[in-house]
């Protein structure tokens, strides 16, 4: 049976005088007990990136998560990483245990599962599903791909809509805390930006160190959310507690 489980945060490494080091994997909440409760004992693990064009990120990905895993109880006997030098990796799914589609810009690693046709090729993938941050986002049957760079909140052609793997019906905003009072093209990126996209669209807002997991019976919230729907925020759970959850 495939298990999903959506983090705001996957942790493995922090950033040092601008270098990353590897790092145990997020705690909160009770986030790396979970995932080693599904874990297969050494486990081939397949990470598909969100910067497929990006060598030098996803080789300091596999090289952090080389020794993360590890530190974090965690046992691997492979570690793979899909970019677009590796497209093929994704044809072989059925002899991967873990799949782990990492943080970055959400419709830049939307449009390269696309390229992959993953949404297809992980449908009837019985392994566990590990995502973070953008991959978190683009595992809903409608993305939401609020915007993240600059020009994006102000750009027309920006779609903010956009189909993904269908892996979870819950819309994601990620690092919730973090970004609480940011500013985007002038604007404020909740209330100016995310509240006006949630017109008729519920957001769930996560902090790092709450997370989501979805299999087959039901959806469950663990650690602090926030329901956004037209224009309003409600908290729905908080540190310490989880919630059985239906998307609106």
């Amino acid at each position: 049976m495939k298990r999903v489980i959506l983090t705001s945060n996957l942790g493995g490494s922090e950033k040092i005088d601008g270098v990353r080091f590897p790092a145990k994997l997020e705690e909160g909440n009770g986030q790396l007990d979970l995932i080693k409760s599904f874990w297969k004992e050494e486990a081939k693990v397949l990470f598909i990136t969100a910067s497929p064009d990006d060598a030098e990120r996803n080789s300091s990905t596999i090289r952090c998560f080389k020794e993360a895993f590890p530190m974090s109880g965690l046992s691997v006997s492979e570690i793979i990483m899909c970019d677009r030098d590796n497209m093929a990796a994704v044809d072989s799914l059925s002899e991967i245990d873990v799949v782990i589609l990492t943080g970055g810009h959400v419709p830049t690693q939307n449009a390269f599962f696309k390229d992959l046709n993953l949404r297809e090729k992980i449908r009837d993938f019985d392994g566990l599903v590990i995502a973070w941050s953008a991959g978190s986002m683009n595992c809903a049957d409608n993305v939401y791909a609020g915007p993240e760079l600059p020009g994006e909140a102000v750009d027309p052609d920006f779609q903010r809509w956009i189909s993904g793997l269908g892996l979870t019906d819950i819309n994601i905003f990620p690092h919730f805390s973090d970004l609480r009072y940011d500013m985007l093209d002038g604007m404020r990126v909740i209330e100016d930006i995310t509240f006006s996209d949630s017109m008729g669209h519920e957001i769930i807002a996560i902090n790092n160190g709450s997370y989501i997991v979805c299999d087959e019976d039901a959806e469950t919230i663990y650690g602090e959310a926030y329901r956004i729907l037209d224009g309003k925020i409600e908290e729905i759970c908080s540190d310490g507690k989880s919630v059985r959850w239906k998307s609106k």
